[in-house]
């Protein structure tokens, strides 16, 4: 074995001891790793320089460090507001989900019957959100409140029965939203229109219209006159509101909203330097075909029991592909299933109880600055202030505030201060003291009433969140229980292996995932002074320069949120730079027929043209086409898209010359960095000849999925496209010719920096490319195994894979009419996660088992999938029933096997304990085989009473 000894973490989050090494090993015919590495990595793509990531830390010296960054952050109290508020995460939700492996292991809910727990709790916050906002139909959540507004805006486009491209915001929405609006609006060739709503008079005809409820700065209005003028217009109109004031307030929907958008995180969720967290859209019945994201809806299973699962799933990019109305490919599941936990916790009395707790001591600032002498721009507020003031008096406000560590936002007419539910009558009286010039105002203090500062006319008069999961589980006993039962119905990483190709399911270990809860790094703003965040600007500037390293880039932006998003940046960044250089004709994107859907997503969102290059049946790309191609569209070429390693999995030689080719023609070569899991400290894509990529930090760098989110998508470039990097209206970043923003928050997703900077630090260069090698290994173990019984589709030099492999099962289906589907819900009865189904080709299994994994883990996958294709044998050989066998009526419940009544002819023994160790380790499917045509039929995405 080649390199140096193992630190003691590498030990840890590497599966195979060195003797199940040596063993899979041979195998594959070698005596050392390095023979492997060799054999399956083109020397040609290799690189020379070593990481320079640093010598690994134990866990213990790595935490020490962490910690060290995050006493550097200082914890002023923010009243900031713009999106983002302090609150309170219930310590049963912290400790039993946030901090719980058995929840944040989770995979996206595409195999439903092992998936019906959270599919539960995002069912909850669907239905939160659809009350609150009394709209019917809301999904499972987005990446956040700017995002979710730019998504209304394309879905009142593309719903819209008027001629137009143009768009109307108000201005007294949040900065940030409206700065990513205009983002999004620019390569779209959009018009969007920026000012006061009482005002227009739609004399340009608008697709739709975005305003915010409460405004920015707090006030409450009635938007019902405008919303009327909207309409008769032909424009739909979205609200961006305030989950929490929609408890107080008319709800959207009754004052006539199309679509309503915004954050859950004051909902239990920390700002974390601004994210990750749940937003939300919820709109009217006739919309939810163009809603972005994931929709949970309830069918019911074979037999005949409710069952939860994503519905609609033609919405799905990688069906729709270049046509698709948005690139977003996830949500933001643990958050959203924190949000509505919180909701479930506190009921709809608690709820309203710190709505009104909040507004109340709001009228008691209100009151106690007009004492002051100070002037409100309104009377109608819920939790925000803003005070009218000249800049001098503004001035002194914001320095005396800044002496007691207070942080209160500074506005061109004077300040404005947020209230949250951590704020004490304390906090009250020192901001009443601090408007006071530093002491208590003399005089007769007043007793306000909330009645006077939320119009009658705009009092929530209807009830919400009746449902009986939101009334049944208010104390800890039964809260736990109740977290605990939903967990259970949900396999995850801490079940077994879940080997799905091209989604990196590693470990997550638990040293890193400690940081993210310390207060230090979860309970700042984003929008903080820097002086304040010195600690995560260290730690910022430092992972950039991990990540330089690691990809040969020159520089890095950390805003992007998803990795669809950082698809999303790197496509403007390109676009940017041929714009900047006088080609602005350049906006044809090549991209492989195999690759991901999001890849043409993102290519149509960022407004290129998209010209589909072929692949070879060995499922390399099609050289020669790309050639003719790239020729064809010389004059408009901007950009090639490639995955490397392959889709399919393999090292392609070709990849220089691919990129060399779109160079010599002026594009730009965008590498999805999806597979980077096979090139850490082997190679680096800026030497591949890559002008950027995208990394997923929930997947390489070990941020775990969260059952569907959250994720990070940073991207890196080369430096001429260094200056053309995201910017920010709030905090300023990026380049001197910044693309506008492409998230909500600065540094997008900060508060979960952390995992993948510990992970790096305990892992080490060395470590970090052991990594990769042990990934390898583990793949073409797996492949060796299962290749004499599932023909493994591609492979490279030497009979090779890289990271992942390509089972092909088709032959199944002529000889016993297995399909796909059958073996991914059998896989269920053995306790295993099906591997990604019939992509990049229909009706086959792409299997990524990570480095994490041991060598048993490997075996027991293997073990059970040799048994399905024994069993699949048995039905070709007349022993198992052609239409009754355990493959067709997989997966098995506990209810099914223990029925009085067993109506098939293979066993109950069979059906639920397939293989002797199945019953040390038997986890049982919730439900049975989901019926999706009947969700689909049969619409429902709310609790039922």
């Amino acid at each position: 074995m080649r390199g140096p000894p193992m630190s003691d973490f590498l030990q840890r989050h590497i599966g195979p001891s060195a003797e199940a090494q040596s063993a899979m090993l041979a195998v594959l015919g070698y005596t050392a790793l390095d023979q492997l590495i060799d054999a399956t990595v083109p020397a040609s793509i290799r690189t020379t320089q070593p990481l320079a990531c640093g010598p690994a830390l134990s866990e213990h010296e790595a935490l020490q460090a962490v910690r060290g960054l995050a006493l550097q952050n200082q914890l002023w109290r923010s009243y900031l507001g713009m999106g983002y508020h302090a609150c309170i995460t219930p310590a049963v939700i912290q400790r039993n989900i946030l901090e719980n492996p058995g929840w944040y292991t989770q995979y996206t809910p595409y195999q439903a019957e092992i998936a019906q727990g959270r599919l539960e709790a995002l069912l909850n916050f669907q239905t939160l959100v659809s009350d609150l906002t009394a709209l019917p139909v809301a999904n499972a959540s987005l990446l956040d409140e700017a995002t979710a507004a730019a998504e209304a805006m394309t879905l009142s486009l593309n719903a819209s029965t008027r001629d137009t491209r143009a768009y109307f915001v108000s201005s007294r929405c949040h900065p940030q939203t409206i700065a990513v609006i205009k983002t999004r609006t620019q390569a779209l060739g959009i018009e969007v229109i920026v000012g006061d709503h009482e005002h227009y008079d739609f004399k340009t005809a608008v697709c739709g219209v975005l305003l915010q409820y409460p405004t920015t700065d707090g006030a409450i209005l009635d938007y019902r006159p405008f919303i009327e003028r909207a309409h008769a217009a032909g424009a739909l109109v979205t609200l961006a509101t305030d989950l929490l004031a929609c408890t107080l307030l008319t709800p959207p929907g009754e004052l006539g909203a199309d679509i309503a958008i915004g954050s859950a995180q004051r909902f239990g969720v920390p700002m974390g330097y601004g994210g990750p967290h749940a937003a939300f859209m919820a709109v009217r019945e006739p919309f939810k075909r163009l809603l972005p994201g994931r929709l949970v809806g309830i069918s019911i299973d074979s037999q005949g029991q409710p069952a939860l699962r994503l519905a609609l799933q033609t919405r799905e990019q990688h069906i729709r592909r270049a046509k698709a109305t948005s690139n977003i490919c996830t949500a933001q599941v643990l958050l959203a299933v924190m949000a509505s936990m919180y909701a479930v916790y506190h009921g709809p009395k608690g709820l309203r109880a710190i709505a009104d707790r909040i507004h109340a001591r709001t009228a008691q600032l209100a009151a106690g600055a007009k004492r002051c002498g100070l002037q409100l721009t309104t009377e109608h507020f819920f939790d925000t202030l803003h005070i009218s003031c000249p800049e001098a008096q503004a001035q002194t406000i914001y320095a005396a505030a800044a002496a007691r560590q207070i942080n209160v936002r500074r506005l061109d007419t004077g300040i404005a201060v947020s209230l949250d539910e951590t704020t004490t009558e304390q906090d009250v009286a020192e901001l009443i003291a601090i408007f006071n010039g530093g002491r208590a105002p003399t005089g007769t203090r007043d007793t306000p009433t909330t009645d006077d500062h939320i119009p009658t006319t705009l009092r929530r008069t209807t009830t919400y969140l009746t449902q009986p999961v939101f009334q049944r589980y208010h104390s800890e006993t039964e809260m736990v229980r109740y977290i605990k039962r939903l967990e259970s119905r949900d396999l995850s990483l801490t079940t077994s292996m879940i080997p799905l190709g091209s989604c990196t399911m590693k470990l997550n270990a638990a040293a890193e995932m400690l940081p993210i809860t310390w207060p230090e790094f979860s309970q700042l703003h984003p929008f903080a002074p820097r002086e304040q965040a010195a600690g995560y600007q260290q730690l910022i500037t430092h992972f950039e320069q991990l990540i330089r390293d690691i990809t040969g880039f020159a520089a890095v932006s950390l805003q992007p949120n998803a990795g669809s998003q950082g698809e999303y940046a790197g496509l403007l960044v390109i676009r940017a730079y041929h714009q900047q250089r006088g080609a602005a004709t350049r906006n044809v994107c090549l991209i492989p027929d195999s690759a991901h859907g999001t890849n043409p997503a993102s290519a149509t969102m960022a407004g290129m043209q998209i010209v589909t290059v072929a692949c070879r049946a060995d499922g390399d790309i099609d050289v020669e086409d790309l050639r003719a191609k790239a020729a064809a569209h010389a004059d408009r070429l901007a950009a090639l898209m490639v995955t490397y390693p392959s889709t399919h999995g393999v090292f392609e030689e070709g990849i220089q010359e691919l990129c060399a080719i779109v160079h010599r023609h002026g594009g730009q070569v965008y590498l999805d960095g999806a597979n980077l899991n096979a090139l850490v400290g082997l190679s680096k894509p800026a030497e591949l000849g890559a002008d950027v990529c995208h990394l997923n930090l929930h997947k390489t760098f070990c941020i775990p999925h969260g059952g569907g989110g959250p994720g990070v998508g940073p991207i890196a470039v080369a430096t001429h496209l260094a200056p053309f990097l995201p910017g920010h209206p709030v905090v300023a970043t990026g380049g001197e010719l910044a693309i506008g923003a492409v998230a909500a928050a600065p540094w997008g997703s900060a508060g979960i920096l952390p995992i993948s900077y510990t992970y790096i630090r305990m892992m080490g260069g060395a470590g970090l490319t052991r990594a990769t090698e042990i990934a390898i290994l583990n793949a073409n173990y797996i492949a060796a195994r299962l290749a004499p019984y599932f023909p493994i589709l591609f492979t490279g030099r030497n009979g090779r894979v890289a990271h992942e492999c390509i089972l092909d099962v088709r032959p199944l289906k002529g000889l016993a009419g297995i399909e796909v589907d059958n073996i991914a819900k059998r896989l269920m009865d053995f306790g295993f996660h099906a591997p990604t189904m019939s992509w990049p080709i229909a009706g086959t299994l792409m299997v990524e088992p990570t480095e994490s994994e041991s060598k048993e883990e490997l075996d027991r996958f293997c073990e059970a999938m040799i048994a399905i294709h024994a069993e699949a044998h048995a039905i070709a050989q007349g022993t198992l029933d052609r239409a009754d066998n355990p493959l067709k009526h997989a997966p098995h419940t506990a209810a099914m096997v223990t029925a009085d009544a067993w109506p098939h002819a293979y066993s109950r023994q069979q059906a639920a304990y397939p293989l002797p160790w199945v019953q040390e380790r038997k986890f049982w499917p919730a439900v049975s085989r989901i019926n999706n045509p009947h969700g689909d039929r049969h619409f429902i995405c709310t609790c039922q009473g």
